[in-house]
């Protein structure tokens, strides 16, 4: 059983071996579960288990709050540990938390945890996502755009984190306890005024060779201008450069979509959220 920090390095090694094990599977990425600890939740100091071989860690439980509804993983290489074993450990340790809804991400065709969720009493939900891929040698070139400039957190390191407004005061100092983060691929795009157009952080994962975007946004007011392609092409460059040799992004919106696919990524899968609402019953003050 481990809990915070702990369980998430352990956590990042058995996504690395489940990387490896299938190059282009439909799965968490390690950056995923780093980029999920950018700011306290409730469920970072919960002993959850972790199952461990001859190799280190193989299999985790994985619970992460959003807000009050809490996402359930099954994280797991190839193993003697079943895919049924870390679901009901999870759920099982989830159990205590009777308040919270759970919700589960089924990636493409994966339809043995789509048999666990629906077993357990989880609904599919209206909300798809998607998967795209890009190889390193496919990516577009760098996109300019006048009057803005591309800056990373070595150059900008003085200044509050672009993404305070949404993540918290401690996003920066969480970001900085993780293995994978890197101030280089920590982007943002500034106006010629030194404000902040928009964000993206890059990651880059030495062990699988694999690049991962999360999150990537631009400000309202400076949308429709090519501000998202500018920083997009910038990143996915430098983790080039950094050795990656393909790279991922999710999306949840048509715009996203575009947004990738026109920057030559191809879709994988189509994603879609199971939900379990809390018995509300059992959570009366």
């Amino acid at each position: 059983m481990l809990r915070g920090l702990d369980r998430l390095n352990a956590t990042t090694a058995v996504l690395q071996r489940a990387r490896l094990a299938s190059p282009l599977g439909d799965m968490w990425e390690a950056a995923d579960v780093q980029w999920w600890w950018r700011r306290p939740r409730p469920t970072d100091d919960l002993a959850l288990p972790v199952w461990s071989d001859e190799a280190g860690p193989v299999a985790a439980a994985g619970l992460t709050a959003w807000g009050a509804t809490w996402q359930a993983d099954v994280f797991a290489a190839p193993s003697v540990i079943s895919e049924q074993d870390v679901w009901a450990a999870t759920l099982e340790a989830a159990a205590g938390h009777r308040c919270e809804g759970l919700q589960v991400l089924v990636f493409g065709d994966a339809t043995a945890l789509e048999d666990l969720a629906v077993q357990s009493g989880f609904v599919v939900t209206d909300e798809v996502s998607g998967t795209s891929w890009m190889g390193a040698g496919q990516r577009p070139p760098v996109a300019e755009v006048d009057g803005f400039t591309v800056v990373d957190r070595g150059a900008r390191g003085d200044r509050p984190h672009p993404m305070v407004a949404r993540n918290g005061e401690l996003v920066e100092a969480r970001l900085r306890q993780c293995s994978l983060y890197d101030p280089t691929l920590d982007l943002a795009v500034e106006d010629a005024q030194g404000r902040v157009a928009g964000y993206a952080l890059f990651w880059f994962d030495p062990v699988t060779l694999v690049g991962l975007v999360e999150p990537m946004r631009v400000e309202d007011e400076y949308q429709r201008r090519g501000l998202a392609r500018m920083v997009l092409t910038n990143g996915v460059d430098r983790l080039a450069r950094k050795g990656a040799r393909c790279v991922k992004v999710g999306f949840e919106t048509d715009a996203a979509r575009h947004l990738y696919l026109g920057a030559g990524f191809v879709q994988s899968s189509t994603d879609r959220l199971f939900r379990r609402p809390a018995p509300h019953e059992h959570c009366q003050q």
